[in-house]
C-alpha cells in the first residue's frame, strides 16, 4: 500500500518528475514508511527511461525536518523482554506500556534495549536509501524552503542541483541527543568542509542558507518567494541533456568522489551512527529520550534547545 504523505508526478513529455513529501503538520519529517514509500518511488523512476530529472520537494513552505522524532527511538523496533519472553507486551516511547499478556494485568517486563546486531542491520539499511540517492541514475533537484534539517539536510546536500531559500534553516540538531557522529560524514566534510562540519556537528548548530551562500554549498541561494520558480526552471535546462549523457557524468561524478573521498564511506556511516546511538549520558548530560517520557516531545525540544543555549559573550 503506498503512503500519501509521499506524492509522485511525472510528466513524461518533459522527463521531469516530482516527489513530494505532504507531511506538513510534521513539518514534512518523516518516518520508516514514508522512507520506505521515497525509496519506493525513486526506485519505480530509475528504472523508467522516459525521466531523466526527479525533483524533490516538500508540500507547504518546508522541505523536512528530517527523521520524525515522536518515533525515531522506535526505528531499532522494541527489542525483546528482559526476561526472554516473546509476549504481545510493548512499551512506547513515552515509557507506558500497552498491551495484555492472557489479559492479564500483572506488571511486565521491561524491554532491552536494541542490540548492535539490530542497530547495524537497521542503520545499513538506513544508509542503503542514502547511499542510492547519491548515486542516483537521474539529475537530481531539490527544492528547499523552510527547513532542511537532519535527514532533510542531507537530501539537500546530496542533490545534484539544490536550490535553497536564503532564510531556509539547515543543519543537524539531531546530534544534540544522538552525539556527533551522526549522518554521512564523508559527504558533509566533502560538501561543507571539515571546519564547518565540525562545527554543526559538534554544536548541532542551525545557521540560515544565507550564511552559507559564499561557500558555494548550493547551486543556487535565492529570494524564498522564487525558490520553485528557480528549481523548475533547472530541472528544465538539466532535461534537455541526453538520458545517457546524464547517467555517464554522474557515474563519472561518483567514481571520482569515491576515489577521492568516500572510500570505505557506506560501512563507515552506519557502524558510527549505530554505536553513536547508543550512548549513556553522564550526570548533568542532556538525554533526550528520558526527558522526552517525563513531558512529552515538544516539552523535550524546547528542554534541549535551553540546555544547549549559551549566550554569545558581550562584546569589549
Amino acid at each position: 500500500m503506498s503512503d500519501s504523505r509521499v506524492l509522485m508526478q511525472r510528466d513524461n513529455s518533459s522527463g521531469i518528475a516530482r516527489i513530494t513529501l505532504a507531511n506538513p503538520e510534521r513539518r514534512n519529517a518523516y518516518d520508516p514508511a514514508m522512507r520506505r514509500q521515497i525509496g519506493a518511488h525513486l526506485e519505480e523512476l530509475a528504472y523508467d527511461d522516459d525521466v531523466k530529472v526527479v525533483l524533490l520537494r516538500g508540500e507547504g513552505g518546508v522541505f523536512s525536518a528530517g527523521a520524525d522524532m515522536n518515533n525515531a527511538y522506535s526505528w531499532y523496533g522494541d527489542g525483546t523482554p528482559s526476561d526472554g519472553s516473546t509476549n504481545g507486551t510493548t512499551v512506547s516511547d513515552s515509557g507506558d506500556s500497552s498491551g495484555t499478556s492472557n489479559g492479564s494485568d500483572r506488571a511486565r517486563p521491561a524491554r532491552r534495549r536494541p542490540s548492535q546486531r539490530r542497530r547495524l542491520l537497521v542503520d545499513r539499511q538506513t544508509f542503503d536509501f542514502y547511499h542510492f540517492f547519491l548515486g542516483y541514475p537521474k539529475a537530481t533537484v531539490a527544492e528547499v524552503s523552510g527547513l532542511a534539517l537532519g535527514g532533510g539536510f542531507e537530501l539537500a546536500l546530496m542533490a545534484d542541483i539544490a536550490v535553497v531559500a536564503s532564510d531556509a534553516r539547515l543543519g543537524m540538531p539531531g546530534t544534540r541527543f544522538l552525539g556527533p557522529a551522526l549522518g554521512s560524514l564523508q559527504m558533509f566534510f566533502h560538501r561543507l568542509g571539515p571546519v564547518l562540519t565540525r562545527r554543526l556537528l559538534l554544536t548541532g548548530d542551525i545557521v540560515e542558507a544565507s550564511q552559507l551562500e559564499y561557500l558555494g554549498v548550493f547551486t543556487e541561494v535565492v529570494d524564498p518567494d522564487s525558490v520553485e520558480e528557480r528549481a523548475t526552471w533547472w530541472a528544465e535546462k538539466v532535461s534537455r541533456m541526453p538520458a545517457d549523457g546524464i547517467v555517464m557524468a554522474k557515474e563519472a561524478f561518483r567514481l571520482v568522489e569515491q576515489l577521492q573521498d568516500y572510500q570505505g564511506e557506506e560501512v563507515l556511516n552506519y557502524l558510527f551512527h549505530a554505536y553513536g546511538t547508543n550512548l549513556s549520558f553522564e550526570e548533568g548530560e542532556f538525554n533526550f529520550v528520558k526527558v522526552r517520557a517525563q513531558h512529552g516531545t515538544s516539552k523535550a525540544f524546547e528542554l534541549r534547545d535551553a540546555h544547549f543555549e549559551i549566550p554569545e559573550p558581550p562584546e569589549r
